[in-house]
């Protein structure tokens, strides 16, 4: 299983308004620092503002924040909603499945478990999990312009 790159960057916009929570970050800085274009962004940005992520400002002085708690954003759910729209297999999608197996495959109820394990798993996981005492993320972060530090030192603990 490949993950989208729509699911990645979005995992990526919210570890960077995780890690600057203390002000607004642009959608073009986001972009350089997820190596991602701006228009591509501007689109996942939109998604997780339409389900209550982030919160976004208009204007000169305008960005995009978290909408929620940290330890609000479940992982599974965010992925569920950016991976839901893609069949694993062809079997998965009735419109445009052609597979004869359909009817007698045992494989699609063992890739349905295995789904349901992996979503199970990051059902379990956080934002808050993600970011909060990753100071090797965060010394990443602040090295581009839309970083900006959650740790005071290298190595110290990140702050609540």
């Amino acid at each position: 299983m490949r993950l989208t790159t729509r699911t990645n960057l979005a995992a990526r916009i919210l570890m960077a308004c995780a890690n600057t929570q203390d002000r607004l970050l642009k959608t073009a800085d986001i972009a350089a620092l997820c190596n991602s274009s701006t228009n591509h962004t501007a689109h996942v940005v939109q998604r997780l503002q339409s389900e209550g992520y982030i919160s976004t400002m208009r204007g000169r002085t305008g960005g995009i924040r978290l909408a929620r708690p940290m330890d609000q954003v479940s992982i599974g759910e965010m992925f569920r909603l950016f991976e839901s729209e893609i069949p694993v297999a062809e079997c998965f999608e009735p419109d445009t499945n052609s597979c004869p197996l359909t009817d007698v495959c045992r494989l699609r109820n063992y890739i349905h478990k295995a789904l349901d394990a992996f979503y199970h798993e990051l059902d379990m996981v956080t934002l808050q999990d993600l970011v909060q005492g990753n100071c090797g993320l965060t010394q990443l972060l602040a090295q581009h312009p839309a970083g900006a530090p959650l740790c005071d030192r290298p190595g110290e603990a990140a702050v609540a």
